[in-house]
């Protein structure tokens, strides 16, 4: 990892820290620390996405699916067969970075709007299995009775305690996507996003490392979905949809596509929009959500990321306009 990111991690570990203190104490925000849990699920969530999209520069509309196969999983098995938690969440992640593998291999080798609805089909495939097979999934009557996450005879049952374990997994995922990013793959990334064909010519195994990134991507919705399964003990469809896909790439673009930093301030701040304000608009929820893209698409299209260095611009002191004499 760059030394140019850990003073950044440092003040964000400082500040996860001292969230909890500062907010519970107060009534009216202390609900701020279970929106900050959410946050921290779907971070890991937008965390693959922003390695895939706006590194690798492919397109996914399918990161609610392999959350919901990550959720489901860690849910029949602990549920129906008795696996502990720690058990079936390896489980869950292998058997979506599995699925990623087979459905990857064909859909990469599309391009824009074709691997984009390529995913989506996917993704809707996934989300009618979820709703259809009763016997397993419950429907959409929900899945009921799953344990809560349980580390040998210490159960995690409080929000603060939770909090601590997703956003310290968090910060560990983070380290490892800045690993990649300065590696060897993190430069044939970054190649593929420029110019795939020009990448090609100069030998990187394009393909090979597209449908790597899918499968990382996979693997950190799988474990998003896990942590969420035993947070809330209950599973309904609806929180898989392509809504959901369409809410985790607005979440990345919202922050900034290029940038991880980027991911975890649109993922937050999304989350807090969604929880405190955009549930009120009932049915035009996705008319809101529609619209916020479109804003954020035209006049921010680099994302919140890089809204300092607009600013910094647009202060900076403005050129001579001549030579002074009228």
């Amino acid at each position: 990892m760059d030394r140019k990111h850990l003073v950044p991690l440092l003040i964000l570990c400082a500040f996860l820290i001292a969230f909890p203190w500062v907010v519970t104490p107060f009534k009216a925000v202390s609900h701020y620390l279970d929106i900050m849990v959410f946050a921290g699920i779907f971070s890991m969530v937008t965390l693959g996405l922003s390695m895939l999209m706006g590194y690798a520069g492919q397109i996914s509309l399918a990161q609610a699916a392999f959350f919901g196969i990550g959720a489901y999983t860690s849910g029949i098995l602990t549920s129906r067969f008795g696996w502990s938690p720690l058990a079936a969440m390896p489980f869950g992640i292998l058997l979506s970075g599995g699925v990623a593998w087979l459905v990857g291999i064909p859909a990469l080798r599309l391009k824009g709007h074709y691997l984009a609805m390529a995913t989506l089909g996917f993704g809707v495939i996934v989300h009618i299995i979820l709703s259809e097979e009763v016997d397993w999934t419950g429907g959409p009557s929900g899945m009921v009775d799953i344990p809560g996450l349980q580390i040998g005879s210490w159960k995690l049952t409080s929000d603060m305690g939770w909090y601590y374990l997703i956003w310290g997994v968090v910060v560990l995922l983070m380290i490892f996507c800045f690993n990649i990013l300065g590696s060897r793959m993190g430069r044939a990334l970054r190649a593929i996003h420029e110019e795939e064909r020009a990448a090609e010519a100069m030998g990187v195994p394009t393909a090979r490392y597209k449908v790597q990134v899918f499968i990382l991507g996979a693997a950190f919705a799988a474990l998003a979905g896990s942590f969420y399964t035993h947070y809330v003990t209950f599973l309904n469809p609806a929180s898989f949809n392509l809504m959901w896909s369409i809410r985790f790439v607005l979440m990345v673009m919202m922050g900034g596509m290029q940038s991880l930093w980027g991911a975890i301030i649109g993922t937050v701040l999304m989350t807090f929009v969604g929880n405190e304000w955009l549930h009120h608009f009932a049915e035009l929820e996705i008319v809101v959500y529609g619209a916020i893209l479109l804003i954020v698409a035209l006049f921010l299209p680099s994302g919140l990321i890089s809204l300092p260095g607009l600013l910094k611009r647009s202060s900076g002191p403005a050129s001579p306009k001549g030579s002074g004499h009228e």
